[in-house]
């Protein structure tokens, strides 16, 4: 049974820019600092950065929630992400987007009004 989202695994070969970038995009500092992974607690969630996995597109694309999708991804491309995916509501109320961090990957994002923090696990 799938209970929702845990970790989000992004490959970081430059693992201590990769480091700064994400501590940077998310305002907070990492609590697992190691030459193998990177880990940030997120809202209840983890994002791992790992060094020897190469960087892009493909593969799992996670969605991380945000109050405000527009200000986010202006902020995001201010640290120097690059436009992927608009803004784009894809029904009740619910708005999509994504980015190309620094270093090649996508970083999804959600504005969810019905998500509920009551439901993490």
């Amino acid at each position: 049974m799938i209970l929702g989202l845990r970790t989000a695994l992004y490959p970081a070969p430059d693992l201590a820019a990769g480091k700064a970038w994400y501590a940077k995009a998310l305002g907070i500092e990492p609590y697992f600092d190691q030459p193998f992974y990177v880990g940030f607690a997120v809202g209840g969630f983890e994002l791992g950065l790992v060094p020897d996995a190469k960087p892009g597109d493909l593969g799992a694309q996670v969605l991380w929630g945000v109050a405000d999708i527009a200000a986010e991804v202006s902020r995001l491309i201010a640290l120097g992400a690059s436009p992927i995916d608009p803004v784009t509501e894809v029904g009740d109320g619910i708005k999509v987007a994504a980015v190309r961090d620094p270093f090649g990957n996508r970083f999804g994002l959600i504005e969810n009004p019905r998500f509920r923090v009551s439901d993490v696990r």
